[in-house]
């Protein structure tokens, strides 16, 4: 595992408190005009304080220019894949090529259950999401719209709208077997500092890689999204990104963070770009 040369990214991870929505809205607006490429909002719909993160994203698809946004990560089991996979074209379509999709097999099941969702155990969630993926790409043209799946099923449904462009789907996974199925099928893998610390890393992303491998692919394709613990230096975000692999890096702040998105994007993430740079000459 290491470097695959991969352009850096950096934006923010955001929670859409509902409380604090005019904040949240005026950070998302700075976020985009100050250069940054990436903003991530968590996905907790049973969650009554948050606002729902995909009309959020919908609504600010209509505000923003540049940024590329990001479900961190859509919930599962409270969003049928056949239905997300029509929302993430849809808006795809509408802001230009800007929607990317991180995907999750769930958590917080009696929350989910609450609002109607299935529990499931945690083989049952992984089975599940390796459906969800093939009903999501077969709606998007990828593939045969017949799936006969455990928990998803499509009987022949009509591929369509297509992309515009090829939609990354990202996993914020970190079992053993699920880093695998990353590298199996996914295009990029999303975790965090609070799960994942630095030292953690090299062994997270040798399961993607062995899955690559496994699956035929070529584990440099899968890109790494790293939601950072703001402490971080740019000598150790410099060090995850040559040594781990990790080539978006996310911010975690809050609706009225202004202050430190700022400074991220004016400070850290030039200084970590020309460090990185200069180590690959």
């Amino acid at each position: 595992m290491g470097d695959y040369g991969h352009e850096l990214r950096f934006g923010i991870f955001v929670p859409p408190e509902a409380a604090r929505e005019r904040s949240l809205l005026r950070l998302i607006r700075l976020s985009d005009e100050i250069g940054l490429e990436v903003l991530a909002v968590q996905d907790h719909p049973y969650q009554p304080a948050f606002l729902d993160t995909w009309t959020l994203l919908s609504y600010v698809a209509a505000t923003t220019r540049n940024i590329t946004l990001l479900p961190a990560v859509a919930n599962l089991p409270l969003r049928p894949p056949a239905v997300l996979a029509r929302s993430v074209t849809t808006l795809d379509i509408l802001s230009g090529g800007r929607i990317e999709l991180g995907l999750g097999a769930g958590a917080f099941w009696d929350a989910i259950d609450a609002m109607g969702g299935e529990k499931r155990t945690p083989g049952q969630a992984l089975r599940a999401l390796r459906e969800a993926i093939t009903v999501i790409r077969a709606l998007w043209g990828e593939g045969r719209p017949v799936v006969d799946g455990e928990f998803y099923r499509l009987r022949g449904a009509k591929a369509g709208p297509p992309p515009p462009r090829r939609v990354g789907i990202w996993l914020g996974v970190y079992g053993p077997k699920a880093l695998r199925l990353a590298g199996e099928l996914a295009d990029g893998w999303l975790g965090g500092y609070t799960y994942a610390p630095p030292d953690m890393l090299s062994r997270l992303m040798n399961g993607i890689d062995t899955g690559a491998r496994e699956a035929g692919r070529v584990p440099g394709l899968i890109r790494r999204a790293y939601v950072i613990d703001p402490s971080m230096t740019v000598q150790q975000l410099t060090e995850v990104a040559l040594a781990d692999g990790i080539s978006e890096f996310l911010l975690p702040v809050a609706p009225d963070g202004e202050w430190e998105t700022q400074r991220y994007a004016a400070e850290t993430a030039p200084a970590v770009r020309a460090a990185v740079a200069a180590a690959r000459v």
